[in-house]
């Protein structure tokens, strides 16, 4: 029998999170491995009056690829990709790794050279989500590897799981409408400010400018389970140093204890306690993976512990997190990469991010 928990969770996926309407085409991308939210979210993009479109992976296809695949290979876009990327209305992207390390062997500039063939892919997404023209949310289905990576048994993950999506509301399709005021309004109240500085542990101190950008609050739109708002900082401001807090995996590589040092807002220096190979790899992408791309601050405070996956972790209040790489185009950011990977600074034990000289945060906790 099929957990109620994932009819929930696909109720809420279809019906709140990408709206889907009568004859909307609706793509939904997975592995095999997450085949009860899968076959949940196809029967209820179906009741919606959608038009469900498919792309299933193999456990292990991921590594195989990368692997076995030539330089040419590498390059290669399947045309279905492109379609997605070009025609459908709504994208509903469910994680479901099988093993947490899969591509931890995997050459980092084979993966480089894979970023960099998707780019328009990103690209044109991003351009028609700004627009309006493009609905997508990505989520994950627990497994014993995230259970295993958050140092839980798959039962409790996936308790802690649909507890952080609401999926236990009365009415769990509303229940991300109900929960925005508070986002809402902090979203509202740093809005057409200017300088953003974080200071906390491991001599993080870091000062950007958000001056003329906009900030987007998030509810459950994007991302499933959410919590947060976020905005594209000026490219060439960012001045300082941030050390993050959690461990950041980007592409099944894990790399932690980063520490990242900024110039006129380019990564200048950039080490890693673990995985700083991948890191610089990463950071030498293209032109803009140096720069930052994102700017975001954590309000789920039923979120509480990191689990090594970025979907959640960014997402605990309390902590801000930044990507490095490409800007989403509706926060009116402009740096361009075939890169976006965020990372994340737990700012509970002992910082704070002050606004034009007014602290909104002190210690994990908002004080305005």
């Amino acid at each position: 029998m099929r957990d109620q928990r994932a009819d929930a969770l696909a109720q809420i996926l279809v019906r709140y999170s990408t709206r889907v309407g009568q004859g909307d085409v609706c793509v939904i991308q997975s592995t095999t491995v997450a085949e009860p939210l899968v076959q949940a979210v196809y029967e209820e993009v179906l009741r919606a009056g959608g038009l469900p479109v498919m792309q299933l992976t193999t456990e292990g296809a991921a590594s195989a690829f990368y692997e076995l695949a030539s330089e040419e290979q590498l390059d290669f876009i399947p045309p279905t990709s492109t379609w997605t990327a070009e025609n459908a209305d709504v994208r509903i992207a469910v994680m479901a790794d099988a093993n947490a390390r899969e591509l931890s062997a995997i050459d980092p500039r084979r993966q480089a050279r894979h970023s960099r063939a998707r780019k328009p892919l990103m690209e044109t997404s991003m351009r028609r989500a700004a627009a309006g023209e493009y609905r997508w949310n990505v989520t994950l289905f627990p497994t014993h590897a995230y259970a295993s990576e958050a140092g839980m048994s798959l039962a409790r993950y996936e308790d802690f799981y649909y507890a952080a999506c609401l999926v236990g509301d009365d009415d769990p399709v509303t229940a991300w409408r109900r929960q925005s005021d508070e986002v809402n309004r902090l979203a509202d109240w740093i809005q057409g400010r200017e300088e953003v500085r974080i200071t906390g542990p491991g001599g993080t101190d870091i000062t950007l400018n958000v001056s003329g950008r906009t900030f987007i609050p998030c509810v459950g739109e994007h991302n499933m389970p959410d919590g947060e708002f976020f905005t594209g900082p000026i490219e060439d401001s960012a001045t300082g140093e941030i050390a993050f807090s959690f461990p950041a995996v980007y592409g099944g590589r894990e790399v932690s204890g980063v520490r990242l040092r900024f110039e006129e807002g380019r990564v200048v220096d950039a080490s890693a306690d673990r995985g700083e190979d991948f890191l610089l790899e990463t950071l030498d992408t293209d032109g803009g993976a140096r720069r930052l791309g994102e700017l975001g601050i954590g309000t789920n405070y039923g979120i509480a512990t990191a689990t090594k996956e970025v979907l959640l972790d960014e997402k605990i209040g309390g902590t801000v997190h930044m990507a490095i790489g490409m800007s989403y185009p509706e926060t009116g950011g402009q740096n361009d990469s075939a890169v976006h990977w965020d990372m994340v600074c737990d700012l509970r034990q002992g910082g704070a991010i002050t606004v034009d000289g007014v602290e909104l945060q002190r210690d994990g906790r908002f004080v305005v």
